[in-house]
């Protein structure tokens, strides 16, 4: 026998039990041809008769007795098996691994996830911070923090809102420079950019400026180096509106007119989150917990 179906087994062991079909499709909450085309299937695959079809209902013939044996301990052991399952997923302790942007991961999460620890004591937590969008499908994280919407359809994703983007600046930097009066006079100053990513080439390109990688005294491509930069007073950076609350000295360049669009920030999962109660818990936590942090 080259496969092997267990519920085959179960409708011999149901049978065996209860002497009729209609009985074991009860047990089994099934159509008694359903019990029947089992029954007769696990015979064609052994090449033996199991039951004796009389009037009264199913007589066991001797193999079905020699083998009721090792069934049943194959059931025993798919019950301890499904208990297992069952309890890992119904479970809040254990693990949980999350990969957010280098940003979210050092300026977010870490106040979150300390409240978290207060709620969930008996989970742990593994943070991945990285810019790169981490591949759930293959299991490097449990829970991602992406600004894209991951299209995959064994991914569930939610959407947590929008992140606001700005131009910023040292007081110090913009009091020995020339006033900045409209968008344009933005490209005089020294602006802080990313080397290899090109998100803020495109942002000035649909503000009309066709500017190049050059017109970046300073290139990065970790937004918190980028951000330490700003701070240091070397010009003006493109970030999050939430790294504003962390220093009073940066202030925000044209407040009003420059435009940046914002980026949606989601919450994306393997869709196991469904029977994973840990992972539902941690999801369900980040997902109310970010909202009013953007």
């Amino acid at each position: 026998m080259n496969t092997f179906d267990w519920s085959l087994v179960r409708s011999f062991l149901a049978a065996l039990s209860q002497g009729t079909l209609l009985g074991a499709a009860r047990v089994l909450h099934t159509s008694q041809p359903t019990v029947g085309r089992h029954i007769a299937e696990l015979e064609t695959q052994l090449g033996v008769v199991l039951f004796e079809r009389t009037g009264r209902g199913l007589v066991p013939t001797a193999t079905a007795l020699q083998l009721a044996e090792s069934a049943r301990g194959m059931e025993a052991s798919a019950l301890e098996l499904t208990r297992t399952l069952t309890g890992a997923q119904a479970q809040t302790t254990g693990t949980v691994r999350i990969t957010a942007s280098v940003p979210v991961a050092v300026q977010l999460l870490p106040p979150l996830l300390v409240r978290m620890r207060l709620a969930l004591p008996d989970i742990q937590v593994e943070l991945v911070s990285s810019n790169q969008v981490s591949n759930l499908l293959r299991r490097e994280a449990d829970i991602a923090v992406r600004m894209v919407r991951p299209h995959q359809s064994t991914l569930v994703a939610k959407k947590i809102g929008d992140v606001a983007l700005g131009a910023f600046a040292h007081r110090a930097y913009l009091a020995r420079k020339s006033p900045v009066k409209k968008p344009a006079d933005i490209l005089t100053l020294d602006l802080i950019g990313s080397d290899t990513d090109t998100s803020i080439l495109q942002g000035f390109h649909s503000l009309g400026f066709p500017i190049t990688r050059e017109a970046f005294a300073f290139r990065s491509d970790d937004f918190i180096v980028q951000w330490r930069a700003v701070q240091a007073g070397f010009g003006v950076g493109f970030l999050a509106d939430y790294m504003l609350r962390t220093d009073p000295n940066i202030v925000r360049v044209l407040p009003g007119q420059l435009k940046i669009p914002s980026l949606p920030m989601w919450l994306a999962v393997h869709r196991e989150i469904r029977t994973n109660l840990r992972i539902r818990t941690v999801f369900d936590f980040l997902a109310e917990g970010l909202a009013p942090l953007l």
